[in-house]
């Protein structure tokens, strides 16, 4: 774990991401649970609560508190990917987030936006182009995890269709220009990928079925 920069207060130990997704599966959707897993403060308890929480009975004030408890990438992208992005409050969650000073909250708000673009297949490109300014002003934090974060959400964002592939190469020409060695790492990372044969190939072909 600390190899890959997870750092948590308390850790059992032995309990690996497919496990608990097993664990998570048998137990299905459980709210009360959920509850009480992230109240334990143990890394792999709160990895597990993500998984087993209901979307339907998350409200804004839990997203809130349990943003506040991040302490490490894991749980924090863990929360957006399994839980966050399927409730109804997430894309307001991506702009309130986006601006806090906490790392992680920040973070969190650049997680939910990637998957988002991924998950979030009725939302329309409007949903997504409004999300590029808050990727650009934010580009220029340097903190390890807010960067990483930012350029993740530009890429996938970029790899939704034809039309935000073009605006998110757009974006990374307008970020790249922006006097921090961030915001350029942010930049030309993404615009490789955006650019790349095998991702203009496979929007083309997204356009192709679309029309037909």
């Amino acid at each position: 774990m600390a190899r890959f920069g997870i750092v948590a207060k308390k850790v059992y130990g032995g309990w690996s991401v497919p496990a608990l997704g097993k664990l998570a599966r048998e137990i299905g959707h459980d709210h009360p649970l959920a509850q009480e897993l992230w109240a334990s403060e143990t890394y792999e308890a709160r990895i597990l609560a993500t998984m087993v929480e209901d979307p339907e009975k998350v409200s804004a004030r839990q997203m809130n508190r349990w943003a506040k408890d991040f302490d490490n990438w894991a749980v924090c992208d863990g929360a957006c990917i399994n839980l966050f992005r399927y409730t109804r409050f997430a894309h307001r969650k991506c702009v309130e987030w986006s601006s806090r000073r906490e790392e992680f909250v920040k973070r969190a708000a650049f997680a939910l936006m990637a998957g988002l673009a991924v998950s979030d297949k009725s939302a329309s490109d409007k949903a997504f182009l409004k999300f590029l300014p808050l990727i650009k002003r934010q580009a220029t934090d340097d903190r390890n995890m807010v960067k990483k974060g930012v350029n993740w959400a530009l890429r996938q964002i970029g790899k939704r269709n034809s039309l935000l592939n073009r605006a998110a190469i757009e974006a990374c020409v307008e970020i790249h220009a922006l006097d921090s060695s961030a915001a350029r790492w942010i930049a030309s990372d993404a615009r490789r990928e955006l650019e790349s044969r095998g991702v203009q190939r496979r929007l083309k072909l997204r356009d192709t079925r679309f029309v037909a």
